[in-house]
This record gives structure tokens, sequence and C-alpha cells, in this order.
């Protein structure tokens, strides 16, 4: 389907954030946009006062006229997420539309640009959202899909007038595997969705295969150590060919000298704290550079990204407390973010409130969640976020707090939390998890400001 065909389109599954981006991008272009949800969220909200028609109810009927029968102009974009069961999608199966996944979407708006894609299995959406900001800040300018709301630009969508995009590319069910960039990144390939992969070596697999779609005369760029031929490396070490050094914590910054074999940039700032956030920059200052930007120009454009919502996010920060919430929802993703907390308050006792996702996640690494949810001072786990699963037999938070060698722990419901963080007052509280952990912010934002 080529993309100037395209009149209208709906989306099955408009509140995942890679979905709801797509449809703000549609939306821009002037077709007329609708989409359906399980839930009411606030980024639905959001995309309603945009303009975006939404319906809650999975029911062919809950459906726009302009959707009821298949048309030429017509696309239908789906999640793997939506059940197959759902009786919208296959509405719009029986009726012959044409389907096709976001990964795929990205595909026909990138074909033909100038594509700076990001994958990994964790670090993809900040390092994309930096690589976009630093095209933007700097003035050379590019159409950027998220997978995160930038705090610079209150979106998951940036509109440029180039024909350069930055897109974040998801290994989830292969999909990234429809994209053909010009310049590519891997920030990470450690084992994930086992679930669709079986096992490491899958993953690892895809992986290859995604950094053998770059076009001809193409630059890779991976996180030093991971196995990919033909690639340049970035890490925070003396090793990778771009590289982060003399690393240093000033204040709540994290500042730090890039280098690579033609220059080096001294005293870089970077507010987003912990070393998997200054390599995450470092892969993003390598293009910048590679494009022809002005190194102070990066400097500077380093030092005023304020980050993506949910990756470290202060939601409350005074002399009594200090509450951050944060994305992770992988035994690494938790390491990473730990570990930047007790750099910046080692004299902190931290409670942590932890939502796993996916019964398939916990089951498969629950002894390397057990390790790092261990290392807390105090901790309050959630049920497990089914998303798009259904149960599995002993499988349940029980199953991991068991595995949990803190003292301080147990399970409980989110009301439970509020009252308890009411009572307690935390000077150090860290909420993670990628389900709907989110709908504890307010709240517990509210609780503790009126402590």
């Amino acid at each position: 389907m080529e993309l100037s065909k395209i009149n209208r389109v709906f989306f099955v599954g408009i509140g995942g954030i890679g979905m709801s981006a797509l449809a703000r991008y549609f939306a821009k272009r002037g077709c007329a946009v609708c989409g359906y949800d399980k839930t009411r969220t606030k980024l639905t909200e959001t995309l309603e006062q945009e303009g975006i028609l939404i319906t809650y109810f999975d029911e062919s009927s809950a459906l726009p006229c302009a959707f009821l029968d298949n048309h030429d102009d017509t696309l239908i974009v789906y999640t793997p997420a939506i059940p197959k069961d759902s009786k919208i999608l296959n509405h719009f199966k029986n009726k012959g539309f044409s389907f096709k996944k976001r990964s795929e979407v990205l595909g026909i708006i990138s074909k033909g640009m100038f594509c700076i894609a990001v994958a990994g299995t964790h670090g993809k959406t900040t390092t994309s959202s930096i690589v976009a900001h630093l095209l933007k800040d700097t003035g050379y300018d590019c159409t950027a899909f998220l997978g995160g709301i930038t705090t610079n630009y209150n979106s998951n969508v940036l509109f440029g007038k180039n024909n350069v995009v930055v897109v974040e590319a998801d290994e989830y069910d292969r999909s990234f595997l429809t994209l053909h960039p010009d310049i590519s990144v891997v920030t990470s390939m450690d084992a994930d969705h086992l679930d669709i992969y079986g096992d490491k070596s899958q993953l690892e697999e895809s992986f290859k295969l995604f950094a053998g779609q770059l076009k001809d005369g193409g630059k890779l760029y991976v996180h030093e150590g991971l196995p990919l031929a033909n690639s340049t490396s970035y890490a925070a070490s003396n090793t990778a060919t771009a590289k982060a050094e003399n690393l240093r914590v000033e204040g709540s910054k994290f500042v730090f000298d890039y280098a690579d074999a033609n220059q080096t940039i001294k005293d870089i700032s970077l507010m987003l704290p912990g070393k998997h956030n200054v390599e995450n920059a470092t892969a993003a200052i390598v293009i910048a550079l590679q494009l022809g930007i002005d190194a102070e120009k990066v400097k500077d454009a380093v030092g005023n990204f304020k980050g993506v919502k949910r990756r470290f996010e202060y939601i409350v920060n005074n002399e009594k407390q200090i509450y951050i919430d944060d994305y992770a929802h992988h035994p690494e993703e938790l390491r990473a973010c730990f570990d930047a907390v007790r750099q910046l308050y080692p004299n902190k006792k931290l409670t942590v409130i932890f939502q796993p996702h996916l019964f398939t996640r916990t089951r498969d690494f629950a002894d390397e969640f057990a390790k790092v949810l261990s290392t807390a001072d105090e901790l309050m786990l959630l049920d497990i976020y089914p998303a798009r699963e259904l149960p599995i037999e002993g499988i349940n938070s029980q199953f991991l707090l068991d595995k949990i060698t803190l003292e301080d722990k147990k399970i409980c419901g989110k009301e439970f939390v509020i009252q308890h963080v009411k009572n307690t007052k935390p000077e150090l509280l860290l909420t993670v998890g990628a389900g709907d952990i989110d709908t504890l912010i307010e709240p517990l934002k509210n609780t503790l400001n009126n402590a």
C-alpha cells in the first residue's frame, strides 16, 4: 500500500505508545483516523482531545460508518497484543480490509526516507528520543516515531520538514525486520520475549537479521560486546570506538567526556542519571557527529534533553522526599535503574514498588528479578500484569516473592500501597513496571506532597 493513497486509518489497540504515535502522524497528514482500545487512559483521552474518535467497545456496531465497509484507501493497523477473538478485528478480517502491523506501517512511511532505526531489548526508547532531540534541537531536523512521551516535546511523534526519519525498531514478534535503515543502532540483546523466540540464540539471530537490513553504505552502531559484525562500538569504556570517559556525578547530573578517533567533546552534562543513559547519549552523539552536526551544538542539545516520561522520571523531588517512576520491567533494566538511584542517593533508604509484567517473563527471569529486587531496602510487590497473556499455573507474585531474600517485603494491592506510603512517608520511593502501575503515580504524588 502506498502512503499517498491512504485516506482512512483505523487503529486496533490505539492506546499503545507506538500505535498512538502513528495515529497522530496520519491525523497530521489529514487522514480520517479512528481507533479502538480496551481501556480509556490519559493517552487515549489526549488523542480524543486532538480530534481522534475512539471506541472502547469491542463490537462491530461501535465502528464509525466510514469503517463498516472496505475501501481501497483504507488501512487497518493492529497490534499483536489484541486477542485473536476480538470482534472488531474479525470484522475487518471478514470484510477483507488491508491489514498492517505497526512495524509494517513504519516500513511504508520510512521507504524512500533517510532512516535512523534504534533497536535493543532495552534502551531503545531513550536512545531514539535523544537522537531525535539532537537532530531537532541543533536545527538538522527529522520526523520521529518514539516509544515514549518525550518531555521536551510532550509527544511520541515529531514532525520534520526534511527527509530524515528516526524510528524505534521493536524486536517483539520480529517486527523490526520490516525496516531498511541507513543508520542502525543496537543498544542491547539480553534475553527477552522468550514466549516468541524460545531461547536467547533465536533472539540474537533476529538481531543479526536486523543488522543485515542496512542499506548499502549504511552504518551500524552497537553497544560494545554485542556479537554483530561490521559495526562501530560505543560504550562508557576505554576500548569502544566511540566512548564516554571521565564519568562523574555533579549534583543531580551525570557529566562525561565524549571521544572517538576524530574528536573529543569535554564536560557534557546529562540530566538523565546512570551509566546506561550516558551510553545511550553516546550512541546519539556519534550519529549526530556522523551527520555533520557541529560538536558544540551537539553538546548543548545533550545538556538540555529533559528525558522521557516514565524513564527515571522525578515525580516528587524536595528536601523530605524523592519519588522516581521508571518503566523498567526486565532484570537488566531494574539493575540499571537501581544502580542510578544508589549513585545519586547512597545514604537514603530505598522503598520499591514493583509490578511484574507478563507471566512468561516472570517465569523465565524469576531468579534474575529476585536477585535485583533483593537489593532494595523495602519492597512492595503488586500482582503480575498479564497484558496479552493468560495465567500460568504456579506463576504469580508469591512465586517471585519467595525467591527474594530481602526481609522487608510484601505482596499488596494498590490501595494498601497508597495507605502505606501515607503512613510511612518514605524518603526515597521508586515505582517500576510496564503494566498499569502508572495509575499509582498521581495518588502517590498527592500523598507525598500532602504529607
